[in-house]
């Protein structure tokens, strides 16, 4: 029986998506020497690309090195080799699917020890309680910064271009730059960047021109934005509302919602106010609301592993389904659902009272299915959570180490 599951997306670039599954993306770590990405990343993009879905966005792409979401995050600015990214692009466009660059600036959330910078549009920390101090203390942005951070993106941007990939995908959210930017809990500037939702949005908007005023006509542009911080006074569905209305003049092609951040981790669905739960498709609700006024299509990732789940949020007025842990335990999901089947399992789900624990753990749990993935073996769904989030705190040491080395030799010629 056929489903608009397997209906094309023609998005207004000109860009045609071959059905309507995304792979989301899913923060890999998995940098090789340099920042680069190497043959552990393409072998996992390969075989993602032979899955089935019509669109594979890679994890966050790094547009400052000297901000990272962890030692094992990809950099690619102005003098990074391209030919490795080249690679990447080949490899995960072999299957049919179209292959975008999630670009992306941390700002404050940075852990505690990396080197480099700690940026915020306010010198206001991330709290987690008695975990706050994982992250460094931020400083608040001059207009000169600002100002090469959109330069940064637009120059990822180009290149990812370059190098063959079909589109970008600027973070706006999750409480990274400018998800940061966007929200009156953690802006408190006073100047243009600063009040109102108008200048709250100003950074994103001027990124999203900057990048489209470099790239190809036919190459994709999406954001990725936060339906609702779930954080009580912050950046909410109304706030997203409005800034999807002001993308929508400047050449953006599509919306990915999403939720949550460090601080309240709705995105492993356990926001701190509890507005949302652990189940299929966590935003869903919003973004039906959503969706019955947005000027651009949309797409939803959060929870969802099975086939009338996808169909449903497109049944309630979404444009693309995103999936994402699903894929890290069954990388061909988009395939078995044309034929009718399901996965054969699924991660548990971590219910530690300890919530910033449980979702480090989780993101673990998944970064460990991706790991095996990416050296031939299969996922491991019997994985123990606590056995995840150790190996992954042994492997960043080393990797911090790593990149220690790297950072002061490359940062001259950057």
């Amino acid at each position: 029986m056929s489903s608009p599951l397997f209906s094309p997306l023609h998005l207004r670039s000109g860009a045609v998506l071959r059905n309507r599954i995304a792979k989301a993306a899913m923060e890999e770590g998995m940098a090789g020497a340099g920042q680069l990405p190497d043959d552990r990343l393409l072998s996992l993009y390969r075989r993602w690309g032979a899955g089935g879905a019509g669109l594979l966005i890679t994890g966050n792409v790094m547009v400052h090195a000297e901000a990272l979401t962890g030692p094992g995050g990809v950099v690619l600015d102005e003098v990074t080799p391209l030919e490795p990214f080249a690679e990447w692009a080949r490899a995960g466009r072999a299957g049919g699917a179209a292959l975008w660059m999630q670009i992306n600036h941390p700002g404050r959330q940075i852990q505690a020890g990396m080197p480099g910078v700690v940026w915020g549009p306010s010198d206001v920390r991330v709290d987690l309680g008695r975990h706050s101090k994982r992250f460094g203390r931020p400083t608040a942005m001059t207009p000169e910064q600002i100002e090469a951070t959109v330069r940064r993106f637009a120059v990822t941007a180009r290149r990812a271009a370059e190098a063959g990939f079909d589109g970008v995908q600027i973070h706006a959210a999750h409480g990274y730059l400018l998800s940061q930017f966007l929200s009156p809990l953690v802006n408190r500037r006073t100047d243009r960047w600063g009040g109102p939702l108008e200048n709250r949005a100003r950074l994103l908007l001027d990124v999203v021109r900057a990048v489209r005023a470099v790239v190809p006509p036919q190459f994709a542009v999406a954001v990725k934005l936060n339906s609702a911080d779930f954080q009580r006074g912050g950046f909410d569905v109304e706030d997203a509302r409005r800034v999807i209305a002001l993308l929508e003049p400047l050449g953006v092609d599509l919306v990915e919602l999403s939720g949550g951040s460090y601080e309240s981790p709705a995105m492993s669905g356990r926001p701190a106010d509890a507005r949302t739960r652990a189940r299929e498709a966590y935003f869903l609700d919003l973004a039906k609301d959503l969706a019955a006024t947005s000027p651009l299509p949309l797409m939803l990732t959060g929870g969802i592993t099975r086939r009338d789940s996808a169909e449903q949020v497109l049944a309630d007025g979404v444009d693309l389904v995103g999936v994402g842990t699903a894929l890290a335990v069954t990388p061909d999901l988009p395939a078995r659902w044309r034929q009718g089947r399901e996965a054969d399992g699924q991660l548990p789900p971590v219910t530690w009272s300890d919530k910033t624990l449980a979702s480090a753990a989780g993101m673990a749990l998944v970064r460990h299915q991706l790991r095996r993935m990416a050296r031939g073996a299969e996922p491991r769904v019997t994985t123990r959570p606590a056995c995840a989030l150790a190996s992954e705190q042994l492997r960043a040491r080393r990797q911090l180490r790593r990149y220690r080395s790297w950072l002061p030799k490359a940062t001259p010629h950057r």
